[in-house]
């Protein structure tokens, strides 16, 4: 399998975090098969709505070397993607099942998979100007949905926003200018297995986030 890295991504050999490189050596020992390197974006390079997570999982993206593929959360966020109109083809798990985005965008605010799935404050300082970077790329961003609190926090200071200027809460939605842009910043909770088995987070509450999206684009250019 070979990972196209384009645009403002992390070098697959990215030597910034000690303890992500590590990690990422370990796995490639035990897990040769592996695509073992930073996660690239995924999806439509024009897009209007882009997806951040947290980071790769270690038998998910990690392994696929696709944002959110090959794991529990991937099933059901690619499901949602493709109820709401933005995935072409059939997901399929891995990174060659010929699955496209349309009008969307997956990262991850970390791209490195962390040990514990549970980076730290300097791995996603050292990070975040890749995602500034994937910000700023994107020539007609008008939506961004951040999974998690993490990802939440990370976005507003890849925006150059304070944590005060919004605080995380399951389908918030709030507008910041951003690159000469008016950008709609929408949160849910992670689509993590833990989340949906706990009931935090049930298919009718991530929908709704995504009906919420699907509504503002629809107003937008």
């Amino acid at each position: 399998m070979t990972i196209e890295v384009t645009g403002p991504e992390a070098p697959l050999d990215c030597p910034l975090c000690p303890r992500l490189v590590a990690f990422r050596e370990t796995n490639s020992r035990l897990f040769p098969s592996f695509h073992n390197a930073p996660v690239p974006s995924f999806g439509d390079l024009k897009a209007r709505f882009l997806i951040v997570g947290l980071a790769p999982g270690l038998k998910g993206a990690n392994q696929t070397g696709r944002p959110f593929t090959g794991d529990y959360a991937g099933d059901l966020l690619y499901a949602t993607l493709g109820k709401f109109g933005f995935l072409e083809g059939e997901y399929g798990g891995h990174a060659n099942d010929g699955a496209r985005l349309r009008d969307a965008m997956i990262t991850n605010a970390v791209r490195c998979v962390p040990p514990q799935n549970k980076p730290v404050g300097a791995e996603m300082n050292a990070c975040r100007p890749f995602l500034t970077e994937r910000l700023r790329a994107l020539p007609r961003l008008s939506a961004i949905l951040c999974l998690g609190k993490i990802s939440h926090d990370n976005t507003l200071r890849a925006m150059g926003q304070r944590l005060s200027a919004m605080k995380f809460a399951h389908q918030a939605a709030q507008d910041f200018e951003f690159n000469g842009r008016t950008v709609r910043l929408f949160d849910s909770y992670h689509c993590s297995r833990y989340n949906t088995n706990t009931g935090r987070l049930t298919e009718t509450m991530f929908e709704n986030v995504f009906s919420d999206v699907r509504d503002y684009l629809a107003d937008q250019p």
